[in-house]
């Protein structure tokens, strides 16, 4: 269940940092909000997740979610350029969560 947890708080570090975009330097006040908001449940859930996992993996792969979710809604949704090293690294990032995840145990 804390997994579930960590991946659902991963989900909500990309809606945080893709609606800082959208905030333009907090001044709009809909985007600020869901921003805001996605910060705080996002860094609960994570709370909530290292009540039994370590914290080197929950923290690590909350983030690596966060990276890689925000680098593929900018590929995706904002056109932001893609290359051959860019897919290297998401594939690494991709591959350390996986393996921080199976090093838990859990």
């Amino acid at each position: 269940m804390n997994w579930l947890i960590l991946i659902f708080a991963g989900f909500l570090e990309v809606v945080w940092a893709v609606g800082l975009k959208y905030t333009h330097g907090f001044t709009k006040p809909l985007p600020s909000v869901v921003t805001v908001v996605a910060m705080a449940a996002s860094f609960y859930c994570l709370s909530l997740a290292m009540r039994s996992l370590p914290l080197s993996i929950a923290y690590t792969v909350w983030v690596g979610i966060g990276m890689v979710g925000a680098v593929l809604f900018g590929i995706i949704f904002l056109k932001e350029p893609v290359n051959l090293f860019k897919v290297v690294s998401l594939l690494l990032i991709i591959s350390g969560i996986l393996g921080l995840k199976l090093s838990s145990g859990a």
